[in-house]
């Protein structure tokens, strides 16, 4: 039986597994078809309407004997002959029947072991078992159809079916019919006999309770002293007989399944739930580590330009969660003089217009334009199209080749984070003691283990999936990527600052000599500083800005739109939304009980293990 707990404990583990790789919905149809495969049930619609009636027969008679008695470590075993008749339609409908035995009883396993089924001349039948639902099944019969009355003998042994009960005595509180059947029985007589030892330590008390699941009805129940019987005709289908049988207190040698024990009962989930917390700290730990090289000095300085060593293109690899990294590098080419932004065609979509010997101050720059004018005209016209994949493929290769750049020139590096790697180990090493800890208790035989087990077995795949993240190598900031990191976070600090910080920097000596022709022209600084604008998602605000001082200058901007447009933000709030929607088009790609006391009066049928199932095949 260890073998078979273990069986059982790995599937659990894999079916923990499969619920968190399929949708629910497949998982449900995945128990649905176990379900349905263990009673019989065939996957076609018209064999399914003839297997719904499988159980639409009756018992002649049920019989049964128990034979209870003590092993060697005083716990109680349970041998069982059970003899049912059963009275088939004279018509193909019926191969034989299922019998359900429970397999574990008050947090404890019942070992089952099912001996034999024969017939009523002790000749052997085909039979096979399964189990689902905490139930054993018996299925009797073969691919033979079997008519009128046909007896099953089926033979079998439990152990542990005697329970401590709270009232201070042992007790073997038991269903001897299952309370889910749908076959009336005509009669039913069930013999229970004691062992010495146990006739022995009889406290005199037992009853016996008739009826339906809950029904306090009483029934007689004789006794020769070692001996118990029970006898009943006309029992309606879902209708029960539960014994209770009382024993002196520590008669029967409890199983250590039924004791309470957190060390396989509740450590497990709680080793579960720190393994997650540890885990979950792992990835703060990465991305503490991520923010901690973007810092070079710690000091940021607001700042009015850019390097030309710094394009969109290649600042977007640099600032996290940079914003419409295409959109920018377009205006910043715009308003270095390389292109214009034009109204479009009849669709409304701007296009872009070359210009002469213009060109980008970097590589990617050159990239870039490259990329754009692909598809110009022979007048250097490029429309900007609203679904076009040759156009998105070259976009998103332009965005890469800014990443690649960030790479190659020293920027960024691949490292990983020695804190996440730490935590992580952490929470493997909890996840694989807790999964231990809950096999044990598993193969041991305690019922009590199973949701801790299935808590861990959840944490132990959400970890196992964790560690992907946890010890992958992440892109970080070298150094001199953390200088230039910080040198943006100024050019963001300008752009927050109010205006007249901004003029005051402009207007001083050591602000104006930055730039290299010496001058600080405010409109040319505001301009080149609208595609960081745009990365940093303050297109808006640094729009107004400009809107601002054209309207001083009393000019447009020349390098988008209608130079006599006023409304800058609108402009290019169109271009921004058509630009950034053209880039990331892509093509569609084509495409599961009781804890005792019913000896003493005040139980009631169904109250006690036993029971199981019965129906038809």
């Amino acid at each position: 039986m260890a073998a078979f707990r273990l069986a059982q404990a790995l599937t659990t583990f894999v079916l923990c597994g499969a619920a968190l790789l399929v949708p629910a919905s497949a998982a449900s149809a995945a128990v649905s078809s176990t379900a349905a495969g263990t009673v019989g049930t065939a996957a076609s619609s018209t064999e399914a309407a003839v297997r719904t009636d499988v159980d639409d027969f009756s018992y002649a008679t049920w019989d049964a004997h128990y034979e209870i008695g003590l092993d060697a470590e005083g716990r109680a075993r349970m041998h069982v002959t059970e003899s049912l008749t059963a009275r088939f339609p004279d018509e193909d409908q019926n191969k034989g029947i299922v019998r359900g035995l429970p397999t574990s009883y008050e947090n404890a396993w019942l070992d089952v072991r099912v001996l034999s089924v024969t017939d009523e001349n002790g000749q052997s039948m085909p039979f096979e078992t399964d189990e689902d639902d905490g139930l054993l099944f018996v299925l009797t019969g073969d691919d033979d159809y079997v008519q009128g009355l046909t007896t099953y003998v089926i033979e079998y042994e439990m152990r542990d079916v005697i329970l401590a009960a709270d009232t201070g005595v042992d007790e073997f509180y038991w269903d001897l019919l299952p309370l889910d059947s749908t076959q009336p029985i005509e009669s039913f007589r069930a013999d229970i006999a004691l062992d010495d030892t146990l006739a022995d330590h009889l406290t005199g008390d037992a009853r016996c309770y008739i009826g339906y699941s809950g029904s306090t009805e009483e029934c007689p129940l004789t006794t020769d002293g070692a001996t118990f019987a029970v006898e009943a005709d006309g029992l309606s289908a879902g209708e029960g007989v539960t014994v209770a049988i009382g024993f002196d207190q520590g008669t029967a040698t409890q199983p250590s399944a039924r004791q309470p024990n957190p060390v396989t009962d509740t450590i497990p989930a709680v080793a579960a739930l720190a393994a997650l917390g540890v885990s979950a700290a792992g990835w703060f730990a990465v991305s503490a580590f991520t923010r901690s090289r973007r810092q070079a000095t710690g000091i940021v300085i607001a700042q009015y330009d850019v390097p030309d060593t710094l394009p969109p293109l290649l600042a977007a690899a640099i600032v996290p969660k940079a914003k419409d990294a295409i959109p920018a590098e377009i205006v910043h080419l715009a308003v270095r003089g390389a292109l214009r932004i034009e109204e479009g065609s009849a669709v409304v979509q701007p296009r872009l217009r070359r210009i002469p010997d213009g060109r980008g101050p970097d590589q990617l720059d050159a990239e870039a334009l490259d990329a754009l004018f692909a598809d110009a005209d022979a007048e250097g016209i490029a429309e900007l199209p609203a679904t076009s994949e040759s156009f998105a493929a070259r976009m998103k290769a332009l965005a890469q080749s800014g990443t690649d750049a960030a790479a190659s020139r020293g920027l960024t590096t691949k490292a990983r984070s020695r804190a996440a790697v730490l935590l992580q180990w952490i929470a493997i090493a909890l996840v694989l003691a807790g999964f231990g800890l809950g096999l044990w208790g598993i193969i041991s035989g305690r019922v009590t283990a199973l949701p801790a087990f299935i808590a861990i077995c959840i944490g132990t795949f959400l970890v196992l999936f964790s560690s992907f993240y946890a010890f992958a190598r992440h892109t970080v900031l070298t150094p001199e990527g953390a200088r230039e990191h910080e040198y943006l976070m100024g050019v963001k600090e300008f752009i927050r600052v109010a205006e007249a910080d901004r003029l005051q920097m402009l207007q001083s000596y050591s602000g104006a000599e930055r730039r290299q022709d010496g001058t600080a022209n405010v409109i040319v600084v505001y301009e080149r500083l609208l595609p960081y604008a745009m990365l940093f998602g303050m297109e808006d605000e640094w729009g107004s800005v400009l809107e601002n001082v054209y309207a001083f200058e009393q000019r447009g901007a020349t390098w988008i739109g209608d130079p006599s447009a006023p409304f800058l933000r609108a402009q290019l709030a169109a271009f921004a939304v058509s630009s950034h929607a053209a880039a990331s088009y892509s093509a569609p790609s084509a495409s599961s009980s009781s804890s005792g006391g019913g000896s003493f009066g005040g139980g009631f049928s169904g109250g006690g293990g036993g029971g199981g199932f019965s129906g038809g095949r």
